[in-house]
């Protein structure tokens, strides 16, 4: 018997492994010593000068069911901005700036075409982030995976200044919350998403959704924060801490970065949300608390400042929407969203 009998296809991971080669040639860096076909990718660590107390950290993720969805209609791009712009989100979040990206791509069986278009994404991701595609893993496995499925995960690893982390800590009542507004779903509420959708038509553009089409509009990619985070750190305005708005929703994501005790009051209608969700929630009758607690209702990222930090942040950046403060009491509460969490 041969591998291929097995349903594993070496010549097609071989010419899977020549576009990937070629498409991160891209977002390579001087820092790189040694990066795809070596057994380990090396980086500079002479990149961490200039650092007081210099901490890495690392962070990894997927893109969940959205894969399901851009298979199906062999759209495999938007995804390697998803998996990169989620792990530089989360290093943001966590007081980080990224150095290198790692990725893993697995199939039923591997097509290189689609593999190829979905590291391109990565690496045009990565570029946009400065920062190296050190390797990664593409794999085979015939009867783990359904048949056309596609399964994607990066692991991002960064560093930042002992100083420079976030302090919960510092948040107190009164503090006011700044959105950055997401483009879409990002990259959770697909399980949900997808169900709503069954025997729709995802390909006609729709008036209730600005002329887009629900494809379009659910294949949107996640929004890298990277240059509003940039803008904020040159004008010396970081935040106290920041909350990346992911699975989980508002509910699960901004208790994680305030203090025992504190909690957040939310005003819905403060910032814009994509017209996606309005047409989720009203085709699935999704209840209000129940979108808050899946999808990011357009809330990409929260940041907490005292109040005329926040004035001075949300004067800065284009895009950015005072939508709350904290509170004291521990939850999370949406005005308009049905109650607390």
């Amino acid at each position: 018997m041969r591998y291929e009998d097995a349903g594993v296809h070496l010549e097609a991971a071989a010419e899977a492994k020549r576009r990937i080669e070629a498409a991160l040639e891209r977002a390579k860096t001087a820092e790189v010593l040694a990066g795809v076909g070596a057994f380990a990718g090396a980086f500079d660590a002479a990149a961490l000068t200039g650092l007081d107390a210099p901490v890495l950290l690392a962070s990894t993720d997927g893109v969940g069911t959205k894969t399901l969805l851009a298979a199906r209609f062999r759209r495999y791009r938007g995804l390697g901005f998803d998996l990169v712009n989620h792990g530089v989100n989360d290093l943001l979040a966590a007081g980080g700036r990224p150095l290198f990206f790692l990725d893993y791509l697995a199939a039923d069986r591997l097509d290189p075409a689609a593999v190829a278009e979905l590291v391109e994404g990565i690496a045009a991701a990565a570029a946009a982030a400065r920062m190296p595609v050190l390797g990664g893993e593409t794999a085979e496995m015939p009867g783990v995976y359904c048949a056309g499925a596609l399964d994607v995960a990066g692991t991002i690893v960064g560093f930042a200044d002992r100083a420079r982390l976030p302090e919960p800590a510092r948040v107190r009542a009164g503090d006011r919350v700044l959105a950055l507004p997401s483009s879409g779903l990002h990259t959770n509420g697909y399980s949900l998403a997808r169900k709503v959708v069954e025997g729709e038509d995802l390909e006609t553009s729709r008036e209730e959704l600005g002329g887009r089409s629900l494809l379009d509009a659910l294949l949107e990619p996640h929004k890298s924060y990277l240059p509003a985070w940039e803008k904020l750190e040159e004008a010396g305005l970081l935040p106290k801490v920041a909350a990346h708005i992911t699975g989980g929703g508002v509910y699960g994501n901004l208790p994680r970065v305030l203090p025992a005790g504190l909690g957040a009051r939310i005003r819905r209608g403060s910032w814009p949300e994509p017209p996606i969700f309005a047409w989720l929630a009203r085709r699935g009758e999704i209840p209000p608390g129940e979108l808050f607690r899946t999808f990011n209702m357009g809330l990409g990222m929260l940041l907490i400042y005292d109040p005329e930090r926040a004035q001075r942040a949300q004067a800065l950046l284009e895009e950015a929407y005072l939508v709350g403060e904290v509170v004291e009491g521990a939850g999370v509460r949406v005005e308009g969203a049905g109650g607390a969490a």
